[in-house]
């Protein structure tokens, strides 16, 4: 779904939203975008699915992780999370597309980088807390498998970030 009428490819910057997505990091990446003359590809990734197809019109055809949920669907992005960005973007000026994606958001990110020929890919911190610990400490966070099995620079915007000598979130 493409909000401007520029191109997506080359002079973009891929940036992973989620419906909890903290405003510092779509602020951030409209900064960085501006600064750099490029535009930003906003990309929300469902984790609870797996991409089975990709159309011409940006969407992917998606099947649910869940065996007991054999339905296939087109993924589409949240209404609320559309208007949100929206609305944290309209002062901004900087163009923006947002795309629905389905599978592990690390590799997701990567693809479409990789598809968009973009400068980097943005991403953000979770919010310290036990779900969040246990969550990377299981499947590792974003920013680490990205900035490990891929090429582009990661810009990772803190969300919360702790002072010297407080404890980090994974130490709790």
């Amino acid at each position: 779904m493409t909000m401007s009428d520029t191109g997506e490819h080359g002079n973009c910057l891929v940036v992973g939203v989620a419906p909890s997505q903290a405003a510092e990091v779509i602020h951030e990446a409209a900064r960085f975008a501006s600064m750099l003359g490029a535009s930003l590809v906003l990309a929300a990734v469902d984790p609870t699915r797996y991409t089975t197809g990709r159309n011409q019109d940006g969407t992917v055809t998606a099947f649910s992780v869940d065996p007991d949920a054999s339905d296939v669907i087109t993924e589409h992005v949240d209404p609320e999370l559309e208007e949100r960005l929206r609305s944290m973007l309209a002062p901004t000026r900087v163009p923006w597309s947002l795309r629905a994606m389905a599978g592990d958001p690390a590799q997701e990110l990567a693809l479409l980088a990789d598809e968009l020929d973009a400068i980097a890919i943005v991403v953000g911190t979770r919010k310290p807390g036990l779900r969040t610990t246990a969550h990377e400490f299981f499947s590792g966070s974003v920013a680490v498998h990205l900035a490990h099995r891929q090429r582009r620079p990661v810009i990772v915007v803190p969300i919360a970030p702790v002072s010297h000598g407080q404890r980090l979130p994974w130490e709790i």
